[in-house]
């Protein structure tokens, strides 16, 4: 019966994994998401992106760096993800 109930009352986290385009604001980093699709009439494989504000609250994620972020409740207007763990760390040129 409990094995039921907690099935059910899972919720899927929607998870992302994208590299970190903006860290200017305090607080919060602007993330990158890029993601290949086929065109529907032509077959050719297009990359398409979108960028989203995600919570980092230690400001420790730096432009480069490859992320992944989860979604979570609204923190604010524009931001409803955060930070969850650093994938891999940026390049310094």
């Amino acid at each position: 019966m409990s094995d039921t109930q907690t099935s059910k009352a899972a919720k899927v986290i929607r998870a992302l994994t994208g590299r970190v385009v903006s860290d200017r604001m305090n607080k919060t980093v602007t993330v990158l998401i890029e993601r290949r699709v086929r065109h529907p009439m032509l077959g050719k494989i297009v990359t398409r992106s979108k960028k989203y504000h995600a919570h980092a609250e230690n400001n420790e994620y730096k432009t480069g760096d490859l992320v992944m972020i989860e979604e979570t409740r609204p923190i604010s207007k524009t931001k409803a993800w955060k930070v969850t763990k650093l994938v891999e760390k940026g390049k310094n040129i």
